[in-house]
């Protein structure tokens, strides 16, 4: 980040890469003398409208793109990024720090002899926040997969209780963290497409190229971010079944249960009634006979249910 204790115009022409993270309205003010353009506010990123995040201003190439970070925590966000070509220098503007910035300035150190235009930084910047964008992806993929042989895992052995209602809450941080990926994937296509169309990149065939490349990543992405989703929202009926399976088989036994217990019950009833013109009353064998019938007419039905595979 620059500060301002350099004077107005002394910008060195070595310097092609202006990074303000989380600037305040002095530096805001500092960079827009130095390359004459004005710097979207914190508030402006957020503008979804396309003409808001893609347009040309004096001198200068505007665009706001949308980068997935915290992807590693329970709650991953979007974080817009501006990214401005002027004055052959790349300007970008951030209020996070995704972690595709550590790994592009690194890798920027490691070519630091190499010569590097605004453009040219610009279009490798977008090349490395893709492949970011892609390990997230993957790491999705993996948890999906880790979900599914967990809910789908063999039904003989007995699943801890509430096992399938933590897998819901599971289930909706990958729907959550896919759905971030699909918006940035989205915003990140039309900053590609944005791009491609513009002189500093048109003029350079090889940066024009790999602009292609990464926009064909991003639509490959894209179509496989959709298949995961619809994977995450099967997974999401699956478990929604399984659940009504499990509380209707429980359901299942309390009915079945109250079925067989009332003939007994009837019996019982029957043998309880205190009428002085009952000829049970002075039966001796009249007690094992009420329970032998009590237990006949719970065991006819259970055998019943049992024959009919309804247990």
């Amino acid at each position: 980040m620059l500060t301002a204790v350099q004077p107005v115009g002394s910008l060195s022409e070595d310097i092609v890469w202006i990074d303000l993270f989380e600037p305040t309205r002095e530096e805001d003010s500092y960079v827009e003398q130095l390359l004459d353009i004005s710097v979207p506010t914190r508030d402006e990123l957020k503008d979804i409208e396309p003409s808001s995040r893609l347009y040309t201003e004096k001198n200068g190439l505007f665009m706001t793109g949308s980068v997935v970070w915290k992807a590693d925590s329970e709650e991953p966000e979007l974080t817009d990024v501006a990214f401005i070509l002027a004055g052959g220098r790349l300007l970008t503007v951030r209020y996070a720090e995704p972690r595709s910035f550590r790994l592009f300035t690194a890798a920027l150190g490691r070519t630091a002899q190499a010569h590097h235009t605004g453009a040219s930084l610009l279009a490798h910047l977008i090349e490395t926040i893709v492949d970011r964008t892609a390990e997230i992806l993957e790491g999705a993929v993996t948890r999906v997969d880790r979900l599914s042989i967990d809910i789908f895992r063999d039904r003989e052995k007995r699943r801890p209780p509430k096992f399938l209602e933590g897998k819901l809450a599971d289930i909706a941080g990958c729907h959550r963290l896919v759905g971030k990926v699909r918006d940035s994937l989205g915003s990140l296509s039309r900053v590609l497409s944005f791009l491609m169309n513009a002189p500093a990149i048109a003029a350079e065939s090889e940066l024009h190229s790999l602009c292609g490349t990464v926009a064909r990543d991003v639509a490959t992405l894209s179509e496989h971010a959709a298949f995961v989703a619809g994977n995450i929202a099967f997974l999401l009926d699956a478990s929604l079944g399984l659940i009504n399976v499990e509380q209707n088989a429980i359901i299942k036994i309390f009915s079945i249960a109250s079925v067989v217990f009332l003939p007994p019950t009837l019996v019982a009833s029957v043998y309880g009634m205190n009428f002085r013109m009952m000829p049970e009353l002075d039966w001796t064998f009249g007690y094992p006979w009420a329970l032998l019938a009590m237990l006949v007419s719970a065991l006819v039905p259970f055998y019943f249910f049992r024959w009919k595979g309804w247990l």
